[in-house]
C-alpha cells in the first residue's frame, strides 16, 4: 500500500489532480503501518499547498435550543430530551464581547452560531448584522456566521454588514442523511451554500463523522465539498450527548479520526481542513497528530453544547509541536 500512497501524494505534491473516488476508497483501506503513510503523505499535501501555519477559530452559542429540525446528533433539537441551556438570541454587546474575547485567545476568525433552520428578516437579523459591523469596526478578527438554511437576499446583508464567512456543514453525504435528519432536504443545504457563495461570502462547510456512516459515505460527501468548490473545511467527531438519539453511539477510534481528516486531505488539498468538535472525547491523547494528518486549523474554546480544552492547553500543544499560528483574518 506504501508505493500507492507516495505515488498518490506525490502527483497531488506536483500540481496533478486530487485524489479520485477510486483512490480514496482504496487509502481509506490502510492498516498498520501503512496509516502512518498516509499520515505523511497527507502531511506533504498540507505543507504544500497550505504551508506549515495553523489557524484558530472560535464561536459563540448565540441562541440555544428549541430547534425544529430532527438531526440525530444534536442536542439543540426540540425533537430531544437533553440538558441543553435554552436561550434566545443574546444581545448585541455579548456577541461582540465574544469576538473581542476570541481574538485575545489567537482566533482568526468568529463564528456567531444561532440554533433553528433559519434566520428570518427583522430584529434577529437586524441584531446580528449591526453586531458584524461593529466587530469589523472594534476588532482584527474576521467574523463569520452559521445561522442555518438561508436565501441570496439574507446572505447579501451579512455580507454588507461584514461578515467574511458563512457556515453550513452538510453533516454527512447525501446518501446517508435521511439517517441523520428528515425535517429538510439535502438540497436546501447545497442551496444555501450556492446562495452564499453568490453574494461573495467565502464558505465553510463539512460535517461529523461517527453518526453511523461508512467510510465510502465520508468519501462521498468529501467529493460533494469538493464539486461546491468551498474554501474551508470544518471536520467534527461525534461526542454522544444523552437525550439525543445517538446518545448511545460509540465514539470512533483516534486512528480512524486520524485516517478520515487525511483522506479529506488527499481529496481537498488546497483547502483549509479545521479539526473541531469531539477532538478531545474522540482523539485523546492523539490530539496533537491532527496536523500530521492534514489538518490545517482547529476551533479553540468551547463548542455548541459542549466544553472544549483550555485555550492554554491548546496554546501550550501547538507551543510543543512548533508549529506558526495564521494571524490573518482567515476562514476555517
Amino acid at each position: 500500500m506504501q508505493p500507492l500512497i507516495d505515488q498518490i501524494a506525490g502527483r497531488i505534491s506536483a500540481g496533478g489532480h486530487p485524489a479520485t473516488e477510486d483512490e480514496l476508497i482504496r487509502l481509506s483501506l490502510v492498516q498498520g503501518n501503512d496509516r502512518f503513510a498516509l499520515f505523511l503523505g497527507a502531511s506533504r499535501i498540507r505543507e504544500r499547498f497550505m504551508g506549515l501555519e495553523v489557524s484558530l477559530c472560535a464561536i459563540i452559542n448565540a441562541k440555544s435550543g428549541r430547534c425544529p429540525e430532527n438531526c440525530s446528533f444534536c442536542a439543540q433539537s426540540a425533537h430531544h430530551v437533553s440538558d441543553v441551556p435554552v436561550y434566545p438570541l443574546v444581545d448585541e454587546e455579548r456577541i461582540v464581547t465574544g469576538a473581542k474575547e476570541a481574538e485575545a485567545n489567537g482566533s482568526s476568525c468568529y463564528g456567531i452560531v444561532t440554533s433553528g433552520t433559519g434566520i428570518a428578516e427583522g430584529e434577529e437579523l437586524e441584531r446580528i448584522c449591526r453586531a458584524l459591523s461593529r466587530i469589523r469596526q472594534e476588532t482584527g478578527i474576521a467574523p463569520s456566521c452559521s445561522l442555518g438554511i438561508i436565501d441570496r437576499k439574507t446572505a447579501r446583508a451579512l455580507r454588507e454588514a461584514g461578515a467574511e464567512t458563512y457556515h453550513h456543514n452538510l453533516e454527512t453525504s447525501r446518501s446517508f442523511f435521511p439517517n441523520v435528519c428528515t425535517t429538510h432536504a439535502y438540497d436546501e443545504d447545497l442551496a444555501t451554500v450556492r446562495a452564499v457563495k453568490e453574494a461573495g461570502m467565502k464558505v465553510c462547510c463539512g460535517g461529523i463523522f461517527g453518526l453511523g456512516e461508512t467510510m465510502a459515505q465520508r468519501i462521498e460527501m468529501a467529493l460533494t465539498i469538493r464539486e461546491l468548490a468551498v474554501d474551508a473545511v470544518p471536520l467534527n467527531f461525534l461526542n454522544p450527548i444523552p437525550g439525543t438519539r445517538l446518545a448511545d453511539a460509540n465514539n470512533i477510534t483516534p486512528l480512524e479520526c486520524l485516517t478520515t481528516i487525511a483522506l479529506y486531505r488527499f481529496a481537498l488539498p488546497d483547502k483549509k481542513i479545521a479539526v473541531c468538535g469531539g477532538r478531545e472525547k474522540n482523539l485523546r491523547d492523539l490530539q496533537s497528530w491532527i496536523f500530521f494528518a492534514g489538518a490545517s486549523g482547529t476551533m479553540i474554546g468551547n463548542y455548541l453544547t459542549t466544553t472544549g480544552r483550555a485555550p492554554e492547553q491548546d496554546w501550550q500543544m501547538l507551543k510543543d509541536l512548533e508549529v506558526p499560528i495564521d494571524s490573518c483574518c482567515g476562514d476555517a
